[in-house]
Parts: C-alpha cells; structure tokens; sequence
C-alpha cells in the first residue's frame, strides 16, 4: 500500500499522540531572571491546603518539568522563592507555563489544557486591574511628592477612581464565572471575591455547581459551606439560640420577638469593631424607644478585656459571649468567619439585613421604624 506524505505524517503524528500518557499530567515550565533562585516547588491540594508534593533544580536555561498523577481535576501552585504561579490540571494534560520573575505584578502564561486557558483568561483581567492600581498609586506618590502636606485630601479626591476600578474588576469576575460555570477556574475566580460582600453571590455559585463540579474536595467543602450560610441569609429565619449574658445568665433570641434586634458579632481586640462600636452606640440611642435593640455576641476568649471594651466604648445593651473565639456555638451557627458581622433581626424572626454599617443602618432604621 502506497502512502502520500501528507498522510504518512498524519499517521505518525496520531500515533504519537496515542501514546501520550493519560494517567499523569506534565507541566513544562520556563522562568527569566530567576537571579539566585535555583528551587522550583509543585503544591497540591491536601485537605483543602496547599501541600508541597515535589520538587525540581531549574537547568541553565531555567527550565523545570513536573510529571504528576491526579485522581481528578484539582489546583496546583508552582513555587520559586516569593513567587506563586496557580495551575489547574487533570491526567492527559501537557501544560505550558512561562514567567519573568522579574515582573512585580507575578503575571504568568500558562497553556496546553482547556481549564489552564480559562484560568489566564481570568489572569488577562486581574492583571489589567493590577496595571491600572500600580499606575493610579504611581499618580498618587507623585501628587503626594509635590504637595506632602495635602496628602490626605489627595487620598480621598483618588479614592473614587479606586473603588470604581474595584467594581470593574468584580463585574468582569461575576462575568467571567457565570460564562465558565462548570470549571475550576469559575471556582477560584468567585473565591477572590470578597465573602461579605458578595455572600448571596457565593451561595447561588455553590448551588448552580454543586453538580457540575461534584467530586472535587475543595469545591465539595465550598458547597457544603454555603448550604449552612444558606440559613441565615436574606429573609429566612434566623436560627434560635440562647447564650450566656455577661452577668452569666442564659438569654435566647426568642426573648426579643416582637422588636428589632442587631445581634452584632464583635470582639474588644478587633480594631474594625471597635471603630463601629460608637456608630452602633448612635443608633441605638436614636432608635431605642421605636421598637429597636441591640444583641452583642463577643468572640473574646478574655472576659476582662470583653468587660473592659464594653465599659470604654460606652456599650450599654446586653452583652453575651461563649469566649471561645471563632468556634462557640453560636458563632459557628451563625456561619461567622470575619468580624464585625451583625445580623438584623425583625419581630417575626426574619433576618431583614446583614452587615449594615453606620449610614446605611441608620437609613434602613429611618425608613423601617417609623
């Protein structure tokens, strides 16, 4: 049998790539100007933690190869001294990764595998953010360079530009995740947003992915995640609870049916609670007589710096703590990971707002406590 060249190169070029492994996947990798560093590190997932799991020398060239196996599609990091590079990979694919360790924004090139491609995609649009902050702090330093003494009103007249670079960056990010839903990269883009601010987000990514991303330890510890922050969000019933007073005596949340109440997670060491605490104290004494009371729960675990707090910041609504930090009862019930974290709680029962923060509290009082 008689074969043309095209066909003869069309068989050995499909003979190569059966033989290609299916049952590992490689990471061929090139980095410039690595200056003294010679240690490359791959990092896998490990219970939800990044774990180093190999190691490679960088050749002359500055090349390094890793050649892994993966019981399903999962995150990996490559590692040379201060500089991180995030890799999704499953067995079969043959990823290519490039970098300038010389590039302060840590951008990367990364291809060979439909996950990687979606991931430098979303790359494209960080590093477009990070491109605009470094030029907009560059203005800012040399504004402050000429008039030192206006530096905070150059601050705040800056400020505007920054935080509309911020909602770029997280429209472009929901955008990103709702056009790439059913991958890992969806995944990691809706979790460099921030959880308090983009809750409700988050728990509607976890229920649209909980079956198109299944079987994925990270993602299944997310979703199981969100379904508990799922009971206390927006309009559902806010779980009971009964805690112990700072006088030791046991309170429920049953006792303020009928009112308003913020139960307010704070904490006597947390700076960003105690800068709230005189904007909660201000609410209270305005709305106090209208239906309206205040809860705290602390997260101390040191009842005298608690007690003190209270005493200093003027706090005079009742007061209640496990002093267990982050992981008292209460505290986990409520689905708890950063403080302040208050809740608003109506006659029914209903959380009616969570987090709102001086204005905005005393806005919803206004038009709600009439």
């Amino acid at each position: 049998m008689k074969l043309n060249k095209v066909g003869f190169f069309a068989i050995i070029a499909l003979a190569f790539t059966a033989c290609k492994p299916k049952d590992s996947f490689t990471i061929d990798g090139t980095f410039k100007n690595t200056g003294t560093e010679n240690k490359v590190y791959l990092f896998g997932m490990n219970n939800s933690k990044m774990v180093a799991i190999d190691s490679t020398n960088l050749s002359e060239k500055g090349e390094f190869k890793f050649i892994r196996k993966t019981p399903s599609v999962d995150f990996f990091r490559v590692s040379i001294g201060n500089h991180e590079y995030m890799l999704i990979a499953k067995n079969g694919d043959d990823i290519d990764l490039e970098a300038d360790l010389a590039d302060k924004t840590m951008a990367y090139k990364i291809s060979g595998a439909n996950e990687v491609e979606k991931l430098s995609e979303l790359n494209s649009i960080r590093n477009n953010f990070a491109q605009q902050v470094e030029k907009l702090q560059a203005d800012f330093e040399a504004k402050v360079a000429t008039q030192p003494e206006n530096r905070a009103t150059i601050l705040e007249q800056m400020k505007p530009q920054y935080e509309s670079y911020i909602n770029q960056l997280n429209t472009q990010i929901l955008k990103f995740a709702a056009d790439n839903k059913g991958t890992l990269a969806s995944f990691y883009a809706m979790n460099t947003l921030s959880p308090q601010e983009f809750e409700a987000e988050l728990v509607k990514f976890a229920d649209d992915v909980k079956e198109e991303i299944k079987g994925n330890a990270t993602v299944d510890t997310f979703v199981k995640q969100m379904a508990l922050l799922k009971s206390v969000q927006v309009g559902q019933i806010a779980p009971a609870f009964t805690i112990n007073t700072a006088e030791g005596k046991a309170i429920s949340l049953s006792d303020y049916k009928g009112k308003y109440v913020l139960v307010d997670f704070w904490a006597s060491w947390c700076q960003p609670c105690r800068q709230e605490n005189p904007n909660v104290v201000r609410m209270y004494n305005k709305y106090k007589a209208k239906n309206f009371d205040v809860l705290g729960i602390s997260l101390d675990t040191d009842k005298a710096a608690w007690l003190g707090a209270i005493k200093a910041d003027g706090l005079t609504w009742t007061h209640a703590s496990e002093l267990s930090d982050f992981n008292g009862a209460t505290v986990k019930q409520y689905q708890v990971q950063a403080i302040p974290t208050s809740y608003l709680i109506d006659p029914s029962g209903k959380i009616a707002a969570k987090n709102l923060r001086g204005n905005e509290l005393d806005a919803f009082l206004a038009k709600t406590l009439r």
